[in-house]
């Protein structure tokens, strides 16, 4: 039988309280998925002034990095055009994404879930989901 860590509830308050923070501090509004180490939704915030059209955008980051134990903007060289990975975005249904604002969180090794943030540039949101992250292993 595997033992298995799993965010809970207060982990995501925590995680989504830095982030909007953090959204607010560089003056964008977001939209922030948080996922469990499966992928699933477990929290989620569409900002006042947040673009409608990033919410799943959000959602697919933050399951992309947490499938796939990277940040979303590190597939960027290998799977854009030109890279040996070049066509997995096109996979899971479209929900692979290689836009940066999706980082997974890691405890002790494990992933445990990941954090997926939308509405703006994409190193704006991943640095807003990184503050997430950062708020949440500092409890640790």
């Amino acid at each position: 039988m595997l033992t298995v860590k799993r965010l809970s509830m207060a982990d995501c308050d925590t995680i989504m309280a830095a982030a909007v923070a953090k959204a607010h501090e560089v003056g964008t509004p977001k939209d922030i998925a948080i996922v469990d180490e499966s992928g699933h939704l477990l929290a989620f915030k569409r900002m006042d002034g947040a673009k409608f059209s990033a919410v799943d955008i959000a959602i697919n980051k933050a399951f992309t990095s947490a499938g796939g134990g990277r940040a979303t903007k590190d597939y960027k060289d290998v799977a854009g055009p030109g890279g040996s990975a070049f066509g997995i975005h096109t996979q899971l249904g479209g929900r692979f994404t290689i836009i940066g604002g999706g980082i997974p969180i890691v405890v002790d090794g494990e992933i445990v879930g990941a954090v997926g943030v939308s509405s703006g540039a994409a190193a704006e949101d991943h640095d807003v989901a990184q503050a997430g992250i950062d708020a949440f292993t500092a409890t640790l």
